[in-house]
């Protein structure tokens, strides 16, 4: 049986945005990163290795599509700040990697920055693209207010108090332990989910989005972002390292805190799907609201 009509029209629709954002945040990462040609060149080559290894670019779709719904297009200049955002994702999971964390040798299937460059090189390609993030972020063509709140966003999304560090942190310390669910939430909303709702937020704050409009925001990223973290736990059990691009089962044999570990793969997917649908309606009356602010 076909699908429906509508569900085709829709799905054309979603490949249609996702290439999109992802041909926008290249062409921005491509211009606003320096050359592999640049000296010193080892750092600039690794660099450019994690970056163009062929990521969704999930961060900065979201991030254009919340400008966009809250504009009558895309606003101009946003794709850069969809390409810092992609910048701070790259250096986390250059850290990630690392043989200190997660010590993995595979990443969006390629060889991990350490394997390529080593680690010396690989920690200083993470410390890069996160001081180049900032960078410019300094320099978004949006009001100046926008701008400071913007980097405030991002910088606690990133950060140790319920950010991607503090997840991180929290994630280390809990391996081969017993997990419950209160430290399971802290570590999947911190070490993921707050960079995702950063992105969504920031995208708003970049059109002009008032404190009622962040709030709808905020509330749609962490729930996706908590949702995305939860499939993600559960691909690393059910897939192969070939269609995961990075090494599979990973988290079950170093005993880290995952909602497959806690509930299982079905009662997981259970969970991801009432978050997706809470999401949804944090976003109820936003689109009513914009038009009645537009002159």
């Amino acid at each position: 049986m076909s699908a429906p009509h509508g569900l085709v029209i829709l799905t054309r629709m979603l490949k249609q945005t996702l290439e999109q954002g992802q041909q926008l945040t290249d062409a921005a990462l491509e211009r606003l990163l320096p050359p592999a040609t640049q000296h010193p060149v080892s750092i600039h080559k690794a660099m450019r290795h994690s970056v163009f290894a062929g990521g969704k670019r999930l961060r900065p779709i979201l991030c254009l599509e919340a400008g966009r719904m809250l504009g009558a297009s895309l606003p101009a200049g946003i794709d850069e700040l969809g390409a810092a955002l992609e910048m701070l994702h790259t250096y986390s999971l250059i850290h990630d990697d690392l043989p200190a964390l997660d010590n993995d040798d595979l990443r969006r299937g390629r060889p991990t920055c350490h394997k390529v460059f080593g680690e010396a090189i690989a920690i200083l390609a993470g410390d890069a693209l996160q001081t180049q993030a900032y960078e410019v972020l300094s320099r978004l063509h949006c009001a100046a207010e926008s701008r400071v709140r913007i980097i405030e966003e991002i910088a606690r999304g990133t950060g140790t108090i319920e950010g991607m560090i503090g997840g991180q942190v929290v994630d280390l310390e809990a391996e081969h332990s017993k997990p419950d669910l209160a430290m399971l939430e802290y570590i999947h909303r911190s070490k993921t989910a707050a960079l995702i709702s950063a992105s969504v937020v920031s995208g708003g704050l970049y059109a002009g989005a008032d404190h009622g409009t962040v709030g709808k925001l905020r509330s749609f990223g962490q729930s996706i972002g908590l949702a995305f973290q939860i499939v993600d736990d559960v691909l690393d059990v059910t897939q192969t390292s070939e269609q995961l691009g990075k090494t599979a089962g990973k988290d079950t044999a170093a005993e880290k805190v995952t909602y497959p570990a806690l509930f299982g793969v079905k009662e997981s997917l259970q969970k991801a799907d009432a978050l997706i649908g809470s999401a949804f309606i944090s976003l109820d009356g936003l689109d009513h609201a914009r038009r009645r602010s537009r002159p």
